[in-house]
């Protein structure tokens, strides 16, 4: 029996490399003789750089750029002399902030523009940004600062450009922003197919988990509107312009880059579609699934992608709503990793532990179903 182990990373707690390793570990103990196929995605989000990078055989670089809190910080980027790949989180990353200073309208992203000019200006011709796993809400306008636009109120003063700002914009300029930058190609690789605006937007969906007050969602949301009224209208309903706290669309307005599903694009990159064909069973999973994995979330997307005939199960931290139609999107079963409530700092801690032990009673199940079919007590396994 040949497995395919490809699940993405376990937010804030174990990269997609160990998820399948301790998923393999799981099934090894039922299957000893089985072959297994590691495939440690990712669909924009967080860890999705290093499994690109390993992909398209670039090499590990640092640049120097804005601090999301002021000052300066060392970022973590790949690259060749023709192609580099970001990772937004690197910049401005949930994981990498603290609880008590996450405040997604504060928080800058101005060294991603900055990263980005200086690639352009060592002559890197294309440049791929995961931006998934953010901590800002800010419709990019602090990357696009970096790029070198300015950005004034009504009055004509400059403003600081984070997304508390965004709702004051009544003008900006694109002085100081390079000439060559047009002569780069710019992917935009997105964890999510939500739009920028709406209920189903950057703002109402993720800003409550990155610190937002849903008390505020309105008027933030109203205010991300209002500057892409200004900026650019027809990017507010373009499909995963959301991502990143509406990062994808500042991508999209001021560096004309080009939004792509992130998990099709990584399962592209990685020769996908041929590893499937061979495999009999196929394991996905990611963190918590629930109803935003529709949106372009890996499980959903690699499941999609599966040849007919082939046993596809999730194994995930836990479950949220929503998940009652996943059956149709090509997943036959879900399995969590939790056994019991316990304080997030022990969650952490029994990862990969727990999705160990998961997948050893997953395989279990296929055992005995594989015995009691050849033995004619089931017919259809």
């Amino acid at each position: 029996m040949r497995f395919l182990i490809a699940p993405d990373s376990f937010k804030e707690s174990l990269s997609a490399q160990r998820v399948a390793e301790a998923i393999k570990k799981g099934f090894e103990k039922q299957f000893p003789d089985a072959l297994f196929d590691l495939l440690p995605v990712g669909d924009g989000g967080e860890g999705t750089a290093d499994i690109l990078a390993t992909g398209l055989g670039l090499t590990d670089a640092t640049a120097e750029v804005s601090a999301y809190h002021g000052g300066t910080a060392k970022v973590a980027y790949a690259a060749d002399e023709q192609t580099a790949l970001i990772e937004m989180a690197e910049v401005a990353g949930l994981e990498n902030i603290p609880p008590e200073d996450r405040d997604p309208l504060k928080l800058s992203t101005k060294g991603l523009g900055e990263l980005i000019r200086q690639l352009v200006n060592q002559g890197v011709k294309k440049i791929i940004i995961a931006v998934g796993g953010s901590a800002t809400n800010d419709g990019g306008i602090g990357m696009a600062a970096g790029l070198g636009y300015d950005f004034f109120d009504a009055a004509g003063r400059l403003l600081e450009p984070v997304g508390a700002n965004l709702g004051k914009v009544a003008s900006f300029t694109a002085d100081r922003v390079p000439e060559n930058l047009k002569d780069t190609e710019l992917i935009v690789v997105s964890d999510v197919t939500n739009k920028l605006c709406g209920p189903l937007g950057a703002t109402y969906v993720f800003g409550p988990q990155k610190g937002l007050p849903e008390e505020r969602l309105r008027e933030v949301d109203d205010a991300m509107y209002s500057f892409y009224t200004l900026v650019s209208p027809e990017t507010i309903h373009e499909p995963g312009s959301g991502a990143g706290g509406g990062m994808a669309a500042g991508l999209r307005a001021f560096a004309s880059g080009t939004i792509v599903s992130g998990i099709d694009y990584v399962l592209d990159s990685l020769d996908f579609d041929r590893r499937a064909a061979r495999a009999d069973v196929i394991i996905v999973g990611e963190g918590k699934m629930d109803g935003q994995s529709f949106k372009g979330k890996a499980p959903v997307g690699i499941a999609e992608r599966v040849p007919e005939g082939k046993l596809v199960i999730a194994v995930c931290g836990s479950l949220g709503d929503g998940l009652d139609d996943l059956s149709n999107y090509g997943i036959h079963a879900v399995f969590p990793t939790l056994s019991h409530i316990a304080p997030w700092e022990d969650i952490r801690a029994d990862a990969e532990k727990n999705v160990r032990r998961t997948s050893e009673n997953i395989a279990a199940l296929i055992k005995a179903a594989g015995l009691l079919a050849a033995k004619g007590a089931l017919t259809d396994v």
